[in-house]
């Protein structure tokens, strides 16, 4: 599959590495560290991470070549209108998992493939319901496992996704950050 292309993924996450490392497909990671993750303010739900999984395509352009394709990625946390990225500091990692307590939200990801020719995007969403979480779970959690890289200050890999995740409607993988099966599906199909 895929063996005329150099894949690139376009990610400094662990966990997105880790996936695609799972499908047993060769590829390099590069990363733009100084890329700004700004969106029009009028776009709501999926179109964000797509928007954000285009934009970083976009950047990596002036790199492409014929055999080149490229993997970029964007998750964020969707509840009630309001978008929960990575927190900017401890207190807001409490703060968003606080408000995501005992609710239910989607974990949306916007994926993009890129050759020199040819784009594909999709998003896919995943259902999560959390438990009623208490402050001292919530300040385990965040004082121990320092999620600020993670959009909506967790990952459901973690103890918070142990004691925490009541239920989910959808891809598992997708809520770590990356909708494995369905990008394989459009990779086998390329």
């Amino acid at each position: 599959m895929l063996d005329n292309y150099e894949i690139i993924l376009a990610s400094q996450s662990p966990r997105r590495q880790e996936l695609l490392a799972g499908l047993d497909i060769k590829f390099t990671i590069k990363t733009l560290p100084n890329l700004k993750e700004v969106c029009p303010s009028d776009l709501c739900g999926e179109e964000i991470p797509l928007f954000l999984a285009k934009q970083k395509a976009q950047a990596f352009a002036s790199i492409l070549k014929d055999n080149t394709l490229i993997i970029t990625a964007d998750t964020i946390v969707w509840l009630d209108g309001k978008v929960y990225g990575k927190p900017k500091d401890a207190a807001d990692a409490k703060y968003m998992l606080h408000e995501l307590s005992g609710k239910t939200h989607e974990v949306i990801t916007g994926v993009c493939i890129t050759t020199t020719v040819r784009q594909k995007c999709f998003a896919a969403i995943s259902k999560v319901t959390f438990a009623e979480l208490s402050d001292a779970e919530i300040d385990y959690y965040v004082e121990k496992y320092q999620p600020l890289d993670k959009a909506g200050s967790y990952g459901v890999q973690e103890w918070i996704g142990y004691i925490g995740v009541e239920r989910i409607e959808g891809s598992y993988y997708n809520v770590m950050g990356l909708p494995i099966q369905r990008l394989y599906n459009v990779l086998k199909d390329w």
